[in-house]
Formats: structure tokens, sequence, C-alpha cells
């Protein structure tokens, strides 16, 4: 039998990452309501961090051989470039893996630059061994169609090992640099118009503005959601509702960076329900104060009439639930409870929903078809390649507008800033100009 120390790193960091994974489970299961808050909010940051370092060690093994190791087998290992090199991969693997920490010791107004560097390896490390793996089955996809031929020369086949890591980092490269430069454009500003089924003729044309995903933490500070804020007022909304993970830290320690959205003035108020990054910081109850103190209204399984500025009479109920990740913790007093946010919300009226996650969006319209509107986020549109695939696969809508049924619509924003790594490819952060129009 195989004994521990016999395994090989790779399988090493396999098992850490399932122990730690158990303990995840172990925690929110059954440890959730015997700890204290702030011991938990600790616990499940470190076990996450530890998790995804667990993970990150088999890739970063195979970076490093692919990267390090097949130079240091030929005549490149006598060159003076060698050594800087073998340490510029070991700062970037050591930046990419501390990333998930500054969560726990890095947070403030603005963010560090640190902080900025380790998220950004971090995106880099994830195009980088996409590309080591894409190349590395297209030369072994390669090798199996051309079968055993007559065979290359050793300095041919030499050659061939060498452009695999040089192409993909020279791809990773332009990639990470055109990925940072997109997301530190702001926002653009998308105007979408939706049929609203039983919306009052004297709220047509109300103009709904949707933030979704602002992830206020190690890479988004003050200045980040002060430009938002200025882009959101120069729109003069009727309403401002943000669906979710505003925030990636406790309210205590990011407070003056939160400040900017006291800004906000819409005449039929600004509003919020929790996404699943909201439970992460297992600070919720003190973020519903805080933004209440901004006059931004918590919507935590509850609604509110939106009534018309022209007709008392006329109104439509504008609901929201706590994210799903909520049930998944076991937060108590939390969760996704549709029943309870839609009480009083008849048919008769339009109903326009807040949900972070799409996937409780499919759940509120198996629930309650009669629903017209469902806002969400969560998804990013993906963020960066080549995560898009699996957030598109992952979730039942992805980005943008859909129609369910007659009288029904989801729209789903890719979200206002980021999360984390501050790169985007293949999508763009938005802020949602939605304009309701009465049938």
């Amino acid at each position: 039998m195989i004994s521990f120390k016999q395994l090989p790193l790779e399988a090493k960091a396999a098992v850490a990452a399932g122990v730690v994974f158990f303990s995840m489970m172990l925690s929110r299961s059954y440890l959730a309501e015997q700890l204290e808050l702030r011991t938990r909010r600790w616990l499940l940051r470190l076990q996450m961090a530890l998790f995804a370092n667990a993970l990150m060690l088999i890739g970063s093994l195979h970076v490093w051989r692919s990267t390090v190791t097949t130079f240091s087998r030929s005549s490149a290992a006598n060159s003076f470039c060698f050594m800087p090199w073998k340490i510029a991969v070991f700062m970037f693997l050591a930046l990419a893996h501390s990333s998930f920490f500054t969560l726990l010791f890095l947070v403030a107004e603005e963010p560090y630059f640190f902080s900025l560097a380790a998220y950004t390896c971090l995106g880099a490390y994830i195009i980088l061994i996409f590309f080591l793996f894409t190349l590395g089955s297209v030369e072994q996809a390669y090798k199996f169609l051309a079968g055993r031929g007559a065979k290359a020369g050793t300095g041919n086949k030499n050659s061939r090992t060498a452009m695999k890591p040089v192409l993909a980092v020279m791809l990773t490269v332009v990639l990470t640099v055109v990925g940072l430069l997109n997301a530190s454009r702001p926002p653009t500003v998308n105007s979408v118009e939706v049929p609203v089924h039983k919306l009052p003729s004297t709220m047509n044309n109300l103009k709904v503005v949707l933030l979704s995903d602002i992830h206020l933490g190690p890479t988004v500070g003050k200045t980040k959601l002060a430009m938002i804020v200025r882009m959101v007022k120069a729109l003069k909304p009727d309403i401002t509702v943000i669906v979710g993970d505003l925030t990636d830290s406790e309210a205590e320690i990011i407070r003056p960076a939160v400040e900017p959205l006291g800004e906000l003035n819409s005449p039929l108020g600004t509003y919020f329900v929790t996404g699943n990054h909201e439970y992460y910081t297992s600070d919720v109850s003190n973020w519903f104060e805080l933004l209440k103190s901004f006059n931004v209204r918590p919507l935590h399984n509850e609604n509110v009439k939106i009534v018309s500025p022209k007709s008392t009479d006329d109104w439509f109920c504008l609901a929201g639930v706590d994210d799903i990740e909520a049930d998944v913790l076991r937060y108590s007093g939390h969760g996704m409870d549709l029943k309870k946010a839609l009480r009083d919300c008849s048919s008769e009226h339009a109903i326009v929903l807040l949900a972070h996650q799409p996937i409780a969006a499919k759940w509120a319209l198996q629930e309650r078809p009669d629903i017209n509107l469902i806002l969400s986020g969560h998804t990013h549109g993906g963020q960066m390649f080549p995560l898009n695939a699996g957030a598109y696969f992952l979730n039942p809508f992805f980005v943008g507008l859909y129609k369910v049924g007659q009288n029904t619509f989801v729209y789903v924003s890719p979200g206002t800033m980021y999360f984390g790594i501050p790169m985007r490819l293949g999508s763009r952060a938005e802020i949602t100009e939605i304009i309701l129009r009465s049938p």
C-alpha cells in the first residue's frame, strides 16, 4: 500500500484540497449555528483560501515544470537570463497564491497595490493554465493522429517542447494586458426597453437603473464606486436597484468606501438585495444598517409598493429575496423565501422581483409564473476568458434579456465591476438603464 509520503506532489495537493473541502462542508452543516459570528467569518474565509490554494498547487507544479524545468534540461539553462526567469516565475506563482489571503488582511478604502498585483497574477495564472493544457492537448492529439512514423531528431523534439510554454506565456501576456485595459474602462451604459404586463399607463417610461456585482474589497474601492454613482446620477433614474454582491468585506472595515452610495437620489428610492458574497462576509446585519444610513433600503424577503408620481392609485410591486447561498450556509434568519417576499403582491398588479442568482429567478418563476420582470446578476457574463463557458453552462440565464412565457422577462446584468481579478475578457462591465413600458 502506498503511503502519503510516497504520493506525487499533485496527489498530495489533491488530498489536501479534499480535506479542506470536507472541513468546509462540516463547518457549514454542523458548526454554522454553534460558532460565534466573527469566528465563523474567519474560518469560512480561511477554509476557502486554503481550498483554492491546494487546488492551485496542482496547476502551479505544472506551470513550473512547463516554464522552468523544461528549459533547465536545455542549453537555455546556461544563459544569464535563466535565473531571473526562475525568480520571475516563482514570484508570479507566489503572488497568484497570495491573492485569496488579501481578503483577510488587505482590505481598505482604496485597494492596495499588492492586492491588485496578486489578483492580476491570479487572472494571468488562469489564462496560462488554460493555454498550457490546450496546447498540450493539441500536441497529444497530433501525435495520436500522426501515428508512430519516423521519429524526429532530438533537437527538433526539444525545440517543439520549448515552443509550447513560450507560446502559452506570450498569449497569456497579451490577453492579460487586454483584460486589464478592458476592466479599467468605466462601465458601459446599456439601455433596455422592457414591456411590463399590467404596468399602469401613468408609469410608462419609468426608468430603473440596475447595478450588480460591484464587489467592494481588495481590488475595488471608493474611487470606483464614486465613478459609478456619478454615472447613475447622470441617468436620472426613478429607481435604483443593487442586486447583490456589493461587497466582499465586513461593513466596519470598508465603511468609508461605501459613502458615495449616500449621493444616490432616485425619487422612488434605492433598493438592495443580498448576493452570495454578502453571506461570505458573515456580516449581513451590519451591512443592512450601514446601507439604511445611506438611504438604501434592503429588501429582506419583502416588498414595497412603487407608487406612480402621477396617480396614487397606480402602483406596482417591487420585491426582493435573500440570496440562495444563505440556505447553503445556514445563515440564521436568512434564506430565499418567495412567499414572504411576495406577500400582498397580487397578480392584479405588475410584479418586479430582485433576485441575485439566475437560478433563483428560475425557481421563482416555477413557483410564481405571474412575476412580470426579474432582475439578476451573479454571472459577470463570465468576466474573463476562459471562465465564460463555465458561467454560461452553470446558469439558466447567462447575460442580457430573456423572455419567459407570454408576459415575463428576466434580465441578467454582466456586473458593474468585477470580482477580485481586475480583468475582463469576453465581457464588459455594465450599468443597465431599464425603461419600463406599459402595454
